[in-house]
């Protein structure tokens, strides 16, 4: 597994990282067993980027990291939160007394008295914008409550803002074949200011698993149900933003362009995490099985086409044509 420098920390983390809202909430339930056995599948196949939030089923997934991570000392996992999102998104909720109070909720859930790196969790873009924000989360890090800090976006133009603030560690912004706008000015901007970023929905909420079909149902209480259309919170975030149908048969075409033995999950993986500007891709796991897999796309990335059949830069041409064929009209304006 390859590892990358995490902005200007001095750390290091994984080009395939885990993301955690699933071991938290809306994807369905997955019991706390479970959930540990994902963590430990990750682990254990090299993954040493968690990236979870305060609000994953109330503090659920940051608990389970924190239990995990004290049954193994010397883990080497840098664990990023995020924060923001247990008040009303509005600027006045951002102030420095509600985010020494979050860190200091995520401090006991994952029983550090450091966090790693907590990220903003998509505040509105005048929080992004204002200097206070800043000047509080500095201050957050001169007094030891967390390490570094980043913030998490849903817009190009709010990841260019935060990328702009000397002190950013890191950029998360939704990316994979379906949302290719950071493209434009995002990853060459990130990339140029040593800023990381964390490439988040890498399979569009599981619609580049290759798997769905237009008659797939999903529980409930699973956002892929109730916030298809933004009911819940920004639509960007389920499926993203695609259409299900067209997104359905957008992957089917990716997916057969390829040979025998690459899965379209790891085929996708692979290609973002190629990227340059990309630090680390946060795809998400129910299971061991789609653990061990998702860590498995790294080997992609260090492979000859030769060895795999895989030829990134085919893969790549045609991720782009499907994109400015069937996505790009009704996606690229949005985000």
């Amino acid at each position: 597994m390859q590892q990358r420098a995490l902005g200007r920390t001095g750390r290091s983390v994984s080009a395939i990282g885990l993301g955690t809202w699933q071991l938290g909430a809306d994807w369905g339930a997955v019991s706390e067993e479970d959930a540990t056995a994902v963590l430990a599948a990750s682990v254990d196949n090299g993954v040493t980027l968690f990236d979870t939030a305060d609000v994953y089923g109330d503090g659920r997934s940051e608990s389970i990291i924190g239990r995990f991570l004290a049954a193994r000392p010397d883990h080497g996992i840098t664990v990023a939160t995020k924060m923001g999102r247990r008040l009303a998104q509005e600027p006045e909720n951002y102030t420095p007394e509600n985010f020494r109070a979050w860190t200091d909720r995520s401090r006991t859930n994952l029983g550090v008295d450091t966090l790693d790196l907590v990220q903003l969790h998509c505040p509105p873009t005048a929080v992004i914008e204002a200097d206070a924000t800043y000047d509080a989360l500095d201050d957050l890090v001169a007094a030891g409550a967390i390490a570094a800090y980043g913030v998490s976006v849903e817009t190009c133009a709010q990841a260019l803002a935060a990328i702009a603030r000397p002190n950013v560690t890191n950029v998360q912004i939704i990316f994979n074949p379906f949302r290719l706008k950071p493209f434009d000015e995002v990853l060459p901007a990130a990339e140029a200011a040593g800023v990381a970023i964390f490439a988040r929905v890498p399979l569009a909420s599981g619609l580049l698993s290759g798997k769905y079909t237009t008659h797939t149902t999903f529980a409930a209480d699973d956002h892929r149900t109730y916030n298809r259309h933004g009911e819940a919170f920004d639509r960007g975030e389920t499926f993203s933003g695609v259409d299900f149908e067209t997104g359905v048969a957008a992957a089917a075409e990716l997916a057969a362009a390829l040979p025998d033995g690459v899965p379209l999950p790891a085929a996708t993986l692979a290609w973002i995490a190629a990227q340059p500007g990309v630090t680390s891709v946060i795809p998400g796991a129910r299971n061991v099985r789609q653990a061990e897999a998702n860590a498995d796309a790294a080997a992609l990335l260090d492979a000859s086409g030769a060895e795999t059949g895989f030829d990134l830069a085919a893969f790549d041409r045609l991720v782009r044509a499907v994109y400015d064929r069937d996505l790009r009209e009704a996606i690229h304006p949005l985000w």
